[in-house]
């Protein structure tokens, strides 16, 4: 073992540098998918793309650490990959939205299907692959630099991995229920380029500094210094939608990316920079002109005119806009929501006028069932949000459970947000599973959206709706149930069926994905066909 090798072995130095970079590794990933999230969504699929592509980088990475280790032990290549890899994390949050927007513009003029997986796959590669191989070198490269002989390598081999692995831990927990709640994805990363470029800049002003003859490192090291601060400066903003001005709110919970925006007309919540709008309120009072509306047709489903009270719980309650709907227009009801994203609770209440006296519990929808025993007249559903659909709220198990808190003509409303139209997809597989449960389904289009109304309930549920709209005495309420009553089918089940044990939500939503892509950009591609991509600038 030559003397500087004797220097690191001796100082516990490398056991630091293999915690720091197993918690590196860790911090990348989790900010990479709240990177991705807000325009590719959080699905299983991105985090299939992200976990892997990672893996691919990390084996690569082991595998070149390794034989160059084995050509020249010299700790100061290693700490000069290092420094490289701080750099590049922490031009992430400066240049990472610009490289997805770019690839997404590219993508959504000359990919027709599998856009999401693609779109994605190529965000990865491009940002996050490179730092990641860099990271990967670190294990081997300890391993070669320790070893003086064969009596103590399993030792050392097991000490190397277990400090990683607890680097990886915190590496895990910190992002996720710290730095990212606190200051934001952003600043999580440079924070963590910062951590690994005050390692490397300790290692060449203390350890390499002992060894006469080595090359001086230094002014790569300042220039380092220079270029992550320039890094602070130009990526500490949290702002993902940055084109937007004047944005009422942006920011991030444990769960989502959250941006309110406000109209003249509207105050509007939105969960995805790409793919549309979570809640709207209207500032006028009436009726809103979207779902919420179609979705007020479960109250005369359920007979709740004819009650002197009645119950409405809704699952994935978001900013409360169909609560305050329901409270406007029917004065004998009780609604509870349930909402796991508890800073959506908080920004419904300050932006989007949720009244106090609406009770809304911070938790999991499915959960929230096994934990109560109360039944209810009406229980919404409205949990699917983009292509992120909670595979244990679309299953006959969850439906059944469903049911089994409805009181008698009890109805359950599911607002299922995108409309597919091939054969087998997943409003089909939704409808085909809730109908092994509910003798009776229904469902509706909402005009000008990709939103589709599902009812489900006993026999009479047609029935008692005819009735109550036909006794609603408020025109602009009888007017809006007319329309649905005019254009509400009964549906016919098929044996699309989902279960706990099989639902692959994440893939039937691609395809919906797709289809919307393909339709609504027509018109773009045919412009980008004609008159190139100054076209389709200027026809934005």
């Amino acid at each position: 073992m030559n003397e500087q090798q004797s220097i690191l072995h001796r100082n516990l130095f490398l056991y630091v540098t293999e915690f720091f970079a197993g918690m590196a590794v860790m911090a990348v990933e989790l900010g990479a998918s709240r990177l991705l999230a807000p325009y590719f969504s959080s699905s299983q699929i991105v985090w299939t793309i992200i976990i892997g592509t990672i893996m691919i980088a990390m084996a690569l990475g082991n595998i070149y650490g390794g034989k160059t280790a084995d050509k020249d032990a010299n700790p100061d290549r290693l700490f000069k990959r290092i420094i490289f890899a701080a750099i590049w994390i922490g031009l992430i949050p400066a240049v990472g939205k610009y490289v997805i927007l770019a690839i997404t513009g590219l993508l959504v003029l000359t990919v027709s299907t599998h856009f999401l997986v693609i779109a994605a796959f190529a965000a990865c590669m491009i940002i996050f692959v490179f730092p990641l191989f860099l990271l990967g070198t670190v294990t081997p490269s300890l391993v070669k630099y320790t070893m003086n002989n064969l009596d103590d390598n399993g030792r050392i081999v097991g000490t190397l991995g277990a400090f990683n692995t607890v680097g990886s831990i915190i590496g895990t927990f910190l992002p996720t229920f710290v730095t990212i709640p606190a200051v934001g994805t952003s600043i999580t990363f440079l924070i963590f380029s910062g951590i690994l470029l005050i390692l490397s800049g300790i290692y060449f002003f203390t350890v390499g500094r002992q060894m006469p003859g080595q090359p001086r490192r230094k002014p790569l090291f300042f220039a380092a210094v220079l270029l992550f601060l320039l890094c602070c400066i130009c990526g500490h903003s949290d702002s993902f939608a940055f084109w937007e001005k004047n944005l009422t709110y942006e920011g991030e919970s444990v769960y989502n990316y959250l941006q309110v925006k406000e109209t003249e007309s509207d105050v509007i919540l939105s969960t995805n920079v790409m793919f549309g709008v979570q809640s709207i309120l209207k500032k006028d009072p009436g009726l809103t002109g979207m779902y919420y509306d179609y979705a007020m047709a479960a109250p005369y489903m359920a007979d709740i005119s004819g009650k002197s009270s009645a119950d409405i719980l809704i699952l994935g309650m978001g900013t409360g806009t169909y609560a305050t709907q329901c409270r406007r227009y029917f004065d004998n009801v009780n609604i509870e929501g349930v909402e796991i994203d508890g800073k959506i609770v908080d920004l419904s209440r300050e932006y989007f006028s949720l009244d106090e006296e609406v009770p809304v519990t911070t938790y999991d929808g499915r959960a929230y069932l096994q934990a109560i025993d109360k039944k209810y007249d009406v229980i919404m559903v409205d949990a699917y949000q983009d292509i992120t659909i909670p595979f244990q709220m679309s299953t006959v198990e969850f439906f059944s459970m469903v049911k089994e808190h409805l009181k008698p003509n009890g109805v359950m409303v599911v607002n299922m947000n995108m409309r597919g139209q091939s054969e087998g997809n997943i409003n089909q597989y939704l409808a085909d599973t809730i109908s092994q449960v509910f003798p009776s389904v229904a469902t509706v289009d909402v005009e000008r959206s990709t939103n589709r109304e599902l009812f489900a309930g006993d026999a009479q549920m047609m029935t008692l709706f005819e009735r109550g709209v036909a006794e609603e005495t408020n025109p602009e309420l009888a007017a809006m149930m007319k329309t649905v009553q005019a254009s509400l089918n009964m549906y016919s089940p098929g044996d699309l069926v989902m279960t706990d044990d099989k639902a692959p939500v994440e893939l039937l939503g691609m395809q919906v994905i797709d289809e919307i892509i393909r339709g609504e950009l027509t018109y773009y591609r045919s412009i980008y066909e004609k008159d190139g991509l100054d076209g389709v600038l200027n026809s934005l």
